[in-house]
C-alpha cells in the first residue's frame, strides 16, 4: 500500500477489518510482529517524523473542566511548538473547525459534534505534513460532515496528505483521490474511485414485442457483460459492464429485430456496492 504525498488516501475496511490497528502501527503506538512501513521517509514510529503528523483518534476525550483553547494550548506544548507562535496556531485551528466563538468554552459543554470539531482542531495544529483522521465524522450532522470534507479539501490544497480511516462510504466517494479496502488485515483492493468502478456500468432496457431470450442475438455488437432478465415476464433486461457510449448500439439492435424499447435507464454501481463485491456479500 503506498499513499502519495498531497493526496486524500480514503483507508476502507469493515468493522475489525484492522483499519485502526495498522493506524497505530503507522504511527508507533504499538510494534509490528513483521513486515515494515515508511511514513514521510523514515521508519513508521520514528520521534521526529511524528511531529509532523496529526492525528484524529477515533476515540478520544479531554478534560471537561478545560476550555477549547486550554485544551489547544496543552498540545502545543506537547508539540513543542515555538511560544511566540501558539496563539496564532490555536486560533487558526478554532477558526477553520469553526470553535473561534467557544474558545473559551470549557469542553465539558460541548456537544459529542464540537468535542470532535475540537479533535480536528488538535490535529491541525503546526500545520502537519500528513493529517490521520480516524472516523473524523462518524459523530457529526450532515452539516458538520459537509464541513470536515471542505476542510479536508483545503488540506489537499495546500499540499497536506490525508489519510482518512472510515466505513462511510460515502465521505470516501465525495473527497478520496485514492483508497484501499482491506478485510481480515489484507489489502484485497487499492487504486483511484475510477479503477475500482470499472467495467461496473450496466444499462437496464425495458423491451416489448419480442420472445424472451432475445438479447441472444446481441452476440454480433462484439463483447458485452452478463446478461439478465427482472420482472415476472423477462420484460426488463439489465446489461452489465456496458458502457454510456454503447448503449445506442444496443438500442439500435433490439429496433433492428422489430423490438419495442420502451425505457432506456443508465446505471452505476456506487462505491458501497463494489466494497460488498469486493468482500464477497451478497
Amino acid at each position: 500500500m503506498t499513499v502519495e504525498r498531497g493526496e486524500v488516501f480514503g483507508f476502507l475496511g469493515p468493522n475489525g477489518a484492522g483499519k485502526t490497528t495498522a493506524v497505530k502501527l503507522l504511527l508507533g503506538l504499538i510494534s509490528p510482529t513483521g513486515g515494515e512501513a515508511m511514513v514521510l521517509g523514515a521508519a513508521a514510529g520514528d520521534l521526529e517524523t511524528r511531529r509532523r503528523i496529526g492525528y484524529l483518534p477515533e476515540l478520544f476525550r479531554y478534560q471537561s473542566w478545560l476550555t477549547a483553547g486550554e485544551v489547544l494550548a496543552l498540545h502545543c506544548r506537547l508539540l513543542q511548538l515555538p511560544k511566540r507562535s501558539r496563539k496564532q496556531n490555536i486560533e487558526q485551528s478554532l477558526e477553520i473547525v469553526g470553535l473561534i466563538e467557544r474558545g473559551e468554552d470549557k469542553v465539558g459543554t460541548f456537544s459529542k459534534g464540537m468535542q470532535q470539531r475540537l479533535g480536528l482542531g488538535v490535529a491541525l495544529l503546526g500545520d502537519p505534513e500528513l493529517v490521520i483522521l480516524d472516523e473524523p465524522t462518524s459523530a457529526l450532522d450532515p452539516v458538520g460532515r459537509h464541513d470536515v470534507r471542505e476542510i479536508i479539501r483545503d488540506l489537499r490544497s495546500s499540499g497536506t496528505t490525508v489519510f482518512l480511516n472510515t466505513h462511510l462510504l460515502e465521505e470516501a466517494e465525495h473527497i478520496c483521490d485514492r483508497v484501499t479496502v482491506i478485510d481480515q488485515g489484507r489489502s484485497i483492493a487499492s487504486g483511484s474511485l475510477e479503477e475500482l468502478l470499472v467495467d461496473t456500468s450496466q444499462v437496464r432496457l425495458k423491451v416489448k414485442g419480442l420472445a424472451r431470450g432475445w438479447w441472444r442475438e446481441l452476440d454480433g455488437l462484439g463483447p458485452i457483460g452478463r446478461i439478465r432478465e427482472e420482472g415476472p415476464e423477462g420484460e426488463w433486461v439489465v446489461i452489465e459492464r456496458l458502457g454510456s457510449e454503447r448503449t445506442p448500439e444496443i438500442v439500435a439492435g433490439v429496433v433492428a429485430m422489430g423490438g419495442l424499447v420502451e425505457a432506456v435507464i443508465p446505471e452505476h454501481r456506487s462505491l458501497e456496492q463494489r466494497f460488498l463485491e469486493l468482500l464477497g456479500e451478497p
